[in-house]
Protein backbone atom coordinates (compact mmCIF):
# COMPACT_ATOMS: atom_id res chain seq x y z
CA UNK A 1 0.00 0.00 0.00
CA UNK A 2 2.99 2.59 1.06
CA UNK A 3 4.18 1.63 -2.68
CA UNK A 4 1.69 4.10 -4.15
CA UNK A 5 2.66 7.02 -2.34
CA UNK A 6 4.77 9.80 -4.11
CA UNK A 7 6.92 11.29 -2.19
CA UNK A 8 7.99 14.87 -3.82
CA UNK A 9 10.44 16.93 -4.14
CA UNK A 10 8.52 19.94 -2.28
CA UNK A 11 7.91 17.31 0.51
CA UNK A 12 12.17 16.39 1.01
CA UNK A 13 12.48 19.90 1.24
CA UNK A 14 9.39 21.16 3.66
CA UNK A 15 10.56 18.52 6.09
CA UNK A 16 14.45 18.20 5.67
CA UNK A 17 16.44 16.68 8.10
CA UNK A 18 13.49 14.93 10.00
CA UNK A 19 12.25 13.35 6.65
CA UNK A 20 12.75 9.95 8.03
CA UNK A 21 10.53 10.38 10.61
CA UNK A 22 7.48 11.77 8.41
CA UNK A 23 8.12 9.09 5.84
CA UNK A 24 7.64 6.22 9.13
CA UNK A 25 4.76 8.37 10.00
CA UNK A 26 3.08 7.96 6.45
CA UNK A 27 3.95 4.13 6.44
CA UNK A 28 1.75 3.89 9.38
CA UNK A 29 -1.04 5.98 8.07
CA UNK A 30 -0.84 4.03 5.11
CA UNK A 31 -0.77 0.78 6.78
CA UNK A 32 -2.47 0.26 10.21
CA UNK A 33 -4.16 3.64 9.95
CA UNK A 34 -6.28 2.29 6.91
CA UNK A 35 -7.00 -0.81 8.55
CA UNK A 36 -8.09 0.89 11.75
CA UNK A 37 -10.13 2.79 9.59
CA UNK A 38 -8.36 6.82 10.68
CA UNK A 39 -7.48 7.16 6.93
CA UNK A 40 -9.74 6.16 3.74
CA UNK A 41 -7.83 4.09 1.66
CA UNK A 42 -8.16 6.69 -1.17
CA UNK A 43 -6.16 9.38 0.64
CA UNK A 44 -3.06 6.94 0.52
CA UNK A 45 -2.16 8.33 -2.56
CA UNK A 46 -2.14 12.00 -1.67
CA UNK A 47 -1.14 11.33 1.61
CA UNK A 48 1.90 13.85 1.53
CA UNK A 49 0.50 16.58 -0.66
CA UNK A 50 -3.46 16.76 1.09
CA UNK A 51 -2.25 15.83 4.46
CA UNK A 52 1.61 15.76 5.72
CA UNK A 53 2.18 18.68 4.17
CA UNK A 54 -0.98 20.69 4.35
CA UNK A 55 -0.34 20.65 8.21
CA UNK A 56 3.14 21.27 8.34
CA UNK A 57 2.92 24.65 6.85
CA UNK A 58 0.69 25.81 9.68
CA UNK A 59 4.50 25.71 11.64
CA UNK A 60 5.28 28.84 9.95
CA UNK A 61 2.88 30.82 12.59
CA UNK A 62 3.94 28.79 16.05
CA UNK A 63 7.53 30.47 17.68
CA UNK A 64 9.92 28.71 19.47
CA UNK A 65 9.22 26.97 21.99
CA UNK A 66 5.52 26.97 22.27
CA UNK A 67 3.25 24.54 23.54
CA UNK A 68 0.35 23.08 21.38
CA UNK A 69 -2.49 21.40 22.11
CA UNK A 70 -3.95 19.08 18.98
CA UNK A 71 -7.90 18.26 20.25
CA UNK A 72 -9.46 16.30 18.33
CA UNK A 73 -6.36 14.65 16.95
CA UNK A 74 -7.56 11.58 14.99
CA UNK A 75 -4.61 10.54 13.21
CA UNK A 76 -2.55 12.78 14.47
CA UNK A 77 -2.87 15.72 11.61
CA UNK A 78 -1.97 17.93 12.19
CA UNK A 79 -0.41 17.22 16.28
CA UNK A 80 1.98 15.01 14.94
CA UNK A 81 3.33 16.47 11.87
CA UNK A 82 3.96 19.42 14.05
CA UNK A 83 5.82 17.17 16.51
CA UNK A 84 8.22 16.00 13.89
CA UNK A 85 8.91 18.48 12.42
CA UNK A 86 9.31 20.81 15.27
CA UNK A 87 11.16 19.21 17.58
CA UNK A 88 11.28 22.80 20.10
CA UNK A 89 7.57 22.16 20.41
CA UNK A 90 5.51 20.59 23.05
CA UNK A 91 2.48 18.86 21.62
CA UNK A 92 -0.50 17.52 23.41
CA UNK A 93 -2.49 15.22 21.00
CA UNK A 94 -5.69 15.49 22.80
CA UNK A 95 -8.60 12.93 21.62
CA UNK A 96 -11.09 11.46 23.29
CA UNK A 97 -11.45 7.71 21.21
CA UNK A 98 -9.65 5.02 22.64
CA UNK A 99 -8.69 3.12 19.18
CA UNK A 100 -7.37 6.51 18.06
CA UNK A 101 -5.43 7.16 21.50
CA UNK A 102 -4.31 4.09 21.10
CA UNK A 103 -2.91 4.69 17.50
CA UNK A 104 -1.56 8.01 18.57
CA UNK A 105 0.38 6.57 21.45
CA UNK A 106 2.21 3.85 19.40
CA UNK A 107 3.01 6.54 16.61
CA UNK A 108 4.59 8.55 19.44
CA UNK A 109 6.30 5.75 20.61
CA UNK A 110 7.39 3.99 17.55
CA UNK A 111 8.76 7.45 16.04
CA UNK A 112 10.34 8.52 19.34
CA UNK A 113 8.93 11.71 19.74
CA UNK A 114 9.76 12.59 23.24
CA UNK A 115 8.00 16.17 22.70
CA UNK A 116 4.76 14.75 22.07
CA UNK A 117 1.92 13.42 24.67
CA UNK A 118 -0.81 12.06 24.19
CA UNK A 119 -4.23 12.90 26.52
CA UNK A 120 -7.40 10.95 26.47
CA UNK A 121 -10.39 13.21 27.08
CA UNK A 122 -12.19 16.03 25.36
CA UNK A 123 -11.44 19.95 24.96
CA UNK A 124 -14.25 20.58 27.52
CA UNK A 125 -12.75 18.03 30.30
CA UNK A 126 -9.08 19.26 30.38
CA UNK A 127 -10.31 22.58 30.41
CA UNK A 128 -8.57 23.05 34.17
CA UNK A 129 -5.39 20.89 33.88
CA UNK A 130 -4.34 21.60 30.27
CA UNK A 131 -3.29 25.31 28.81
CA UNK A 132 -1.64 25.65 25.74
CA UNK A 133 -0.53 28.79 23.63
CA UNK A 134 -1.76 27.20 20.65
CA UNK A 135 -4.71 25.59 20.13
CA UNK A 136 -4.82 23.55 16.80
CA UNK A 137 -7.37 21.41 14.99
CA UNK A 138 -8.29 19.81 11.74
CA UNK A 139 -11.68 18.40 10.37
CA UNK A 140 -13.07 18.51 13.91
CA UNK A 141 -15.75 20.98 14.37
CA UNK A 142 -18.21 23.53 12.72
CA UNK A 143 -15.92 27.11 14.44
CA UNK A 144 -18.65 27.60 16.44
CA UNK A 145 -18.40 24.27 18.32
CA UNK A 146 -14.72 24.83 18.12
CA UNK A 147 -13.65 28.10 19.54
CA UNK A 148 -16.09 27.11 22.73
CA UNK A 149 -13.44 23.95 23.31
CA UNK A 150 -10.51 25.84 22.01
CA UNK A 151 -10.47 29.22 23.31
CA UNK A 152 -10.81 28.00 27.78
CA UNK A 153 -7.70 26.11 26.92
CA UNK A 154 -5.54 29.43 25.61
CA UNK A 155 -3.37 31.81 27.61
CA UNK A 156 -3.47 35.18 27.33
CA UNK A 157 -2.40 35.86 23.66
CA UNK A 158 -2.77 32.45 22.39
CA UNK A 159 -4.25 31.56 19.57
CA UNK A 160 -6.64 28.76 17.84
CA UNK A 161 -5.30 27.87 14.47
CA UNK A 162 -8.01 25.71 12.44
CA UNK A 163 -7.69 24.33 9.33
CA UNK A 164 -10.23 24.58 7.38
CA UNK A 165 -11.68 25.03 3.61
CA UNK A 166 -12.11 27.41 1.02
CA UNK A 167 -15.28 28.47 2.91
CA UNK A 168 -12.83 29.33 5.40
CA UNK A 169 -14.33 33.10 5.64
CA UNK A 170 -17.75 32.50 5.18
CA UNK A 171 -17.72 30.44 8.30
CA UNK A 172 -15.62 32.97 10.37
CA UNK A 173 -18.49 35.48 9.27
CA UNK A 174 -21.16 32.95 10.70
CA UNK A 175 -19.62 32.57 13.72
CA UNK A 176 -18.52 35.83 14.66
CA UNK A 177 -21.78 36.13 16.78
CA UNK A 178 -20.68 32.97 19.10
CA UNK A 179 -16.94 34.94 19.33
CA UNK A 180 -18.07 37.43 20.87
CA UNK A 181 -19.81 35.31 23.14
CA UNK A 182 -15.99 34.32 24.30
CA UNK A 183 -13.30 35.61 25.82
CA UNK A 184 -12.28 39.29 24.01
CA UNK A 185 -10.30 38.36 21.02
CA UNK A 186 -9.02 39.06 17.76
CA UNK A 187 -10.18 36.49 14.31
CA UNK A 188 -9.23 36.61 10.86
CA UNK A 189 -8.65 34.22 8.27
CA UNK A 190 -4.52 33.26 6.80
CA UNK A 191 -3.08 31.32 4.19
CA UNK A 192 -0.24 29.64 5.00
CA UNK A 193 2.73 27.44 2.92
CA UNK A 194 2.64 29.66 -0.26
CA UNK A 195 5.04 28.24 -2.52
CA UNK A 196 5.66 24.96 -0.48
CA UNK A 197 1.92 23.95 -0.79
CA UNK A 198 -0.78 24.09 -3.46
CA UNK A 199 -3.19 25.29 -2.20
CA UNK A 200 -1.54 27.30 0.27
CA UNK A 201 -3.28 25.85 3.50
CA UNK A 202 -6.07 28.33 4.62
CA UNK A 203 -6.11 28.97 8.51
CA UNK A 204 -8.54 30.41 10.77
CA UNK A 205 -6.50 32.22 13.63
CA UNK A 206 -8.73 33.31 16.93
CA UNK A 207 -6.40 35.26 19.47
CA UNK A 208 -7.33 35.65 22.85
CA UNK A 209 -6.38 39.13 24.41
CA UNK A 210 -7.36 38.59 28.21
CA UNK A 211 -6.68 36.23 30.48
CA UNK A 212 -8.96 33.82 31.68
CA UNK A 213 -12.03 35.68 34.25
CA UNK A 214 -11.17 33.87 37.00
CA UNK A 215 -7.62 35.70 36.28
CA UNK A 216 -4.25 35.16 35.41
CA UNK A 217 -4.32 32.65 39.19
CA UNK A 218 -6.25 30.21 36.94
CA UNK A 219 -3.46 30.62 33.82
CA UNK A 220 -0.59 27.91 34.72
CA UNK A 221 2.49 30.04 33.64
CA UNK A 222 4.39 28.79 30.47
CA UNK A 223 6.53 26.99 32.65
CA UNK A 224 3.76 24.72 34.07
CA UNK A 225 2.47 21.32 33.00
CA UNK A 226 -0.60 19.60 33.77
CA UNK A 227 0.12 16.28 36.23
CA UNK A 228 2.16 13.66 33.66
CA UNK A 229 2.46 16.62 31.00
CA UNK A 230 6.16 16.32 29.73
CA UNK A 231 8.79 19.11 28.69
CA UNK A 232 10.98 17.59 26.62
CA UNK A 233 12.95 19.41 23.93
CA UNK A 234 13.87 17.11 20.99
CA UNK A 235 14.63 13.72 19.98
CA UNK A 236 17.00 11.06 21.32
CA UNK A 237 18.38 9.01 18.28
Amino acid sequence: MTGHVVLSDAARELFGETLPVAQRYAELLADVGVTRGLIGPREVPRLWERHLMNCAVVEELIPQGADVIDIGSGAGLPGVVLGILRPDLSVTLLEPLLRRTVFLQECVDLLELDNVTVVRGRAEEVQKKLKADFVTARAVAPLPKLIGWALPLLRKGGSLLALKGERAEAELEAARQDLSKQRPNTADVIRVGSGKVDPATTVVRVTVTTDLEAGSKGAPSKSQRAPGGRKKRGRKR
